[in-house]
């Protein structure tokens, strides 16, 4: 009983339509070879999977480009010469769009605006005016950005100096040997009226920056120790 005929269509199946490419094509690479001996022939196959596989045969002693020659010599037709045209071509193409954009990067700084009508002048005008407000926004992101982290940074050392004054008054207040004045302009008449005192702490005011004080209420302390 001989096999049934198998209905010719995609099979939808991945896995057996992977299965059956792989048979068949060992099966028809050896009908290949055999027909290469038997008539001495020269045959060259290429199979490309529908996963991307790429399987070739070519008869012993030839090449594919051999084939390729002696097809164009059969057909009086120059496969070589079509697709250096094509390339040609497509190389062209890419000089154009480079030349275009090489001019529009030098008309958007004031250059090579001699050939331009009123209407591109227009056209170039507006393209301008949307660069500047993006680069304009953009700009002040950053300066809010800024900005933000600096007044991060100043708050928390104002919590740190905070925490150093507490800590040193407590310390004052625990033990008599230890003072604390605010201004450095008080530390000399301090230290004649610190009677039993022997370590005294002279904090001196002085902005980091000019407009430091004034705009967020906090400059640096030097610590001076007697």
């Amino acid at each position: 009983m001989g096999r049934g005929k198998i209905e010719i269509k995609k099979i939808e199946n991945s896995t057996n339509r992977q299965v059956t490419y792989s048979k068949r094509r060992n099966g028809i690479f050896k009908k290949v070879k055999e027909l290469t001996v038997l008539c001495d022939a020269k045959i060259s196959i290429i199979m490309l999977s529908s996963t991307r596989k790429y399987h070739e045969y070519t008869s012993p002693n030839t090449t594919i480009k051999m084939m390729i020659d002696q097809y164009q010599s059969t057909l009086g037709v120059d496969i070589w010469s079509t697709h250096y045209e094509k390339m040609q071509e497509n190389l062209r193409r890419l000089k154009e769009i480079n030349n275009k954009l090489r001019r529009e990067i030098r008309q958007r700084t004031g250059e090579d605006m001699s050939g331009l009508n009123l209407q591109e002048l227009c056209h170039l005008q507006e393209n301008i005016s949307e660069a500047v407000a993006e680069i304009r926004e953009r700009k002040y992101h950053v300066i809010q950005n800024q900005t933000g982290t600096f007044k991060k940074k100043v708050k928390n050392l104002e919590q740190q100096h905070g925490n150093l004054v507490l800590g040193l008054e407590a310390k004052c207040e625990e033990d008599s040997k230890y003072g604390v004045v605010e201004n450095e302009g008080q530390y000399n008449s301090a230290v004649a009226f610190a009677n039993g005192v022997h370590n005294l702490y002279a904090f001196r005011l002085q902005a980091s920056h000019p407009n430091l004080q004034n705009e967020v209420g906090f400059g640096s302390r030097d610590l001076r120790l007697s």
